[in-house]
């Protein structure tokens, strides 16, 4: 018959039997699921085209639904546009600001009022001969294309028609 102090002899000479290592960290392998590096992988690959091709759809149905849904909006007079040099006027919804300006040459053009780097509201300024943006000073000049500042994509053009004196905005032109 064994002593208690003999028993504990042999659970000291089987406790340095093992590895350190395996004293602190005592977990079964065999009975351990675990994911391999080609699972890992494959999981992060297939995820990332998933949210990849989301984004691609999201942009396609958003295009196809506002596709033609532009209606034609009265947006103001040329008489009073000559007077004040531009005219802010919201198009194609009643939250979409935009500016209409007539060019040194006579030319009517129209863009949306947001800046395409943080969505500041643009001006017109006449001295710079284009739009400005004062949040970072931003400038585009009147074909709507970024000249100086931050702002690196051109802004949304308005499609106008001048009917008489009268300006209607008929639709938006994609980007």
């Amino acid at each position: 018959m064994n002593t208690p102090d003999e028993e504990e002899g042999c659970a000291g000479c089987k406790a340095a039997s093992t590895p350190k290592w395996r004293q602190d960290f005592p977990i079964e392998w065999e009975g351990d699921h675990y994911v391999t590096r080609r699972e890992m992988v494959k999981f992060l690959v297939l995820g990332s085209l998933l949210l990849a091709s989301a984004n691609w759809a999201t942009v396609v149905a958003s295009r196809l639904l506002h596709r033609g849904s532009h209606v034609e909006r009265y947006i103001g007079s040329t008489a009073a546009l000559e007077k004040a040099g531009s005219m802010l006027f919201r198009y194609p919804t009643d939250r979409d600001p935009c500016i209409a300006v007539r060019t040194p040459a006579g030319k009517l053009v129209a863009y949306s009022q947001l800046c395409t780097h943080l969505s500041c509201a643009v001006v017109y300024a006449a001295a710079e001969n284009g739009l400005f943006c004062p949040c970072h000073h931003g400038l585009f000049n009147l074909a709507g294309q970024p000249i100086a500042g931050p702002p690196t994509r051109p802004l949304p053009r308005v499609q106008l028609e001048q009917r008489g004196d009268q300006l209607f905005a008929v639709g938006m032109e994609a980007l």
